[in-house]
């Protein structure tokens, strides 16, 4: 199946709009959601004579009620969604017990609260029509937790990973498909100042996930070389290797 109606959250900059690239290349229709609605125009002008449609809003998905009006909006614009791509991420934190609490929280807020919040309205619209293809982005860093700065970030996504699991079993054999992507370093403003010698270029990264996404794999780590090796590793790695990995 091809979706053709795709909606992508973060699509303002970084793998958001590394995607929406690909697939307007494609010829596909998109919905285009971010913070920063300068860059989502400026977007939208250039991909509008490959993509067939591109509508763009405003959004913010710590702003729960927001989430469903705005998916809403789309979908009405669209005339429908086959896929939404949940993508909208925060990468900021501290080292727990340092008094920078908030930012912890506020990468909480945005990547699980927020991802579970655009999973509701997702869902809610594939309930309605019956068909859909959800893919929550979510992190290698989700198998193992992270230390110091990265451990709300490694949290919020293995919380990400965990409600696409609970809704793969619910949902399977239905018309409705769930895909959980584990991406690893991938350079994007997130990553910028990671030291590794495992960063996968932007463009590179985001072929792999296009190619993961369009699959529909039930998970998918990204790229797959090397990081799925390093996925299964990481389960039985003791902590003082399995920390320099990820």
């Amino acid at each position: 199946m091809t979706r053709e109606k795709i909606l992508i959250t973060g699509a303002s900059s970084g793998l958001g709009e590394g995607m929406a690239r690909r697939f307007a290349a494609q010829g596909r229709s998109l919905g285009l959601a971010a913070r920063r609605l300068d860059r989502l125009e400026a977007l939208a002008a250039e991909l509008s004579g490959q993509a067939k449609q591109v509508a763009v809003a405003p959004l913010d998905v710590t702003d729960v009620a927001a989430v469903p009006r705005v998916f809403g909006e789309l979908a009405e614009t669209l005339g429908g969604v086959d896929r939404v791509i949940v993508n909208a991420g925060l990468g900021k934190g501290a080292p727990i017990g340092t008094g920078h609490a908030a930012a912890n929280i506020e990468t909480i807020q945005t990547n699980l609260v927020g991802a579970l919040a655009q999973a509701e309205a997702a869902m809610e619209i594939f309930r309605a029509q019956n068909h859909g293809h959800l893919v929550l982005v979510s992190s290698i860093s989700a198998i193992r937790g992270l230390p110091k700065a990265q451990a709300a970030y490694s949290a919020s996504k293995a919380g990400v990973s965990a409600l696409g699991q609970g809704l793969q079993a619910e949902l399977a054999g239905s018309p409705i498909t769930v895909t959980v992507l584990l991406p690893g370093y991938i350079e994007t403003d997130i990553n910028r100042g990671v030291k590794t010698t495992m960063m996968t270029d932007t463009d590179a990264g985001v072929d792999a996930m296009v190619k993961a996404i369009e699959a529909e794999p039930r998970r998918a780590e990204v790229p797959a070389w090397p990081w799925k090796p390093i996925a299964a590793a990481l389960h039985h790695l003791p902590d003082a290797l399995s920390a320099k990995l990820v």
